[in-house]
């Protein structure tokens, strides 16, 4: 049994390229004590690799030569743990690869029940914790407020935009595309999705936000965090997530201005999902249950196999990924 793997071969300068990454193969190694030999199903792919590329992610650095780091969804062939048996489905952070071996204390066995097995790593994995945690935990939700949320086709601002709906909110979107744009508001419920790119975001942000914004989920950071803190209403609710904007450059941009802060009497929290884990029975169990009654909408951007990661993960970087990005590696 051979595994397949993706290393970094070359540190990335700026938006990642397919050549900065190398795929090889080597038998599988075989589990020691408390291991699990497990074959990845799904891998997940996050905007958050790529700070791992340039070594500034909370989570750690990949350095060249090293195996890509990742969430997956795998099925257990061989256990060496107590708590595991051969089948079982996991997730663990087992990377870019197709039979880790994966410490058992780093694995948590998944219910194949909650939902479709890819689900696990977009609106039943970290993505829908992360938007459940921000809008249940972080942003007071008030019903009536107006909640805008950038990147709101992907798995995060989606989530983010429909469990506000769920609050009795109006859920206003910006993406980057007239057909991501159209799916947030015919698919995912949205009231309004500004296209960025084909219309002014501060005209945008007047027009479907004219009594300003209430709560605003940031996943991009940049000018499209400045256009927002413009437009808050008195009390507004900040939440910050993401750094898209500044994912492929070492320049960091300038932030908004405190003033604009002060003004709204605003307050501004930051979120990682990983201080939310206690969230994640409740968290499956609800979404779980939206998903199953048919009042979830979601997108994946499928990729197969481990040598179509390297592409779909540079398209991810270059914002050209429509929906959660994800590799199937095995069926």
């Amino acid at each position: 049994m051979n595994n397949t793997r993706v290393i970094l071969k070359q540190r990335a300068e700026g938006i990642p390229r397919e050549q900065d990454f190398e795929l090889l193969h080597a038998p599988a190694a075989r589990p020691g004590a408390g291991e699990l030999l497990c074959e990845t199903r799904y891998l997940s792919l996050d905007p958050y690799l790529r700070g791992q590329i340039s070594g500034r992610h909370i989570s750690g650095a990949v350095n060249v030569g090293e195996l890509m780091g990742g969430e997956a969804v795998s099925r257990v062939i061989e256990s060496r743990a107590d708590g595991f048996e051969q089948g079982d489905i996991i997730a663990a952070h087992s990377g870019w690869q197709s039979h880790p071996v994966v410490q058992a204390a780093t694995a948590r066995k998944l219910n194949p029940a909650l939902g479709p097995l890819s689900t696990l790593l977009g609106i039943l994995g970290m993505p829908g914790l992360t938007a459940y945690a921000g809008m249940t935990r972080l942003a007071d939700l008030q019903a009536g407020d107006t909640v805008v949320v950038s990147a709101a086709s992907g798995p995060v601002g989606s989530m983010v935009g429909q469990i506000a709906k769920r609050h009795g909110c109006r859920s206003v979107g910006i993406a980057g595309s007239e057909e991501k744009c159209r799916w947030t508001v015919a698919q995912a419920g949205f009231e309004h999705c500004i296209n960025y790119k084909t219309e002014t975001l501060r005209d945008g942000l007047k027009r479907a936000c004219p009594d300003g914004i209430n709560v605003y989920f940031d996943n991009v950071g940049g000018d499209t965090l400045q256009a927002c803190m413009e437009q808050l209403a008195l009390g507004a609710r900040v939440i910050l997530c993401g750094l898209m904007a500044q994912y492929n450059t070492d320049d960091i941009p300038p932030g908004p201005n405190p003033g604009l802060i002060i003004r709204a009497r605003a307050t501004v929290r930051g979120l990682v999902v990983y201080d939310h884990e206690d969230l994640r029975p409740e968290f499956e169990q609800q979404v779980s249950h939206w998903l199953q009654q048919g009042q979830l909408s979601y997108k994946e951007d499928l990729a197969e196999g481990l040598q179509g990661a390297p592409g779909l993960f540079c398209r991810l970087m270059r914002g050209e990924n429509f929906g959660k990005a994800i590799v199937r590696v095995a069926e």
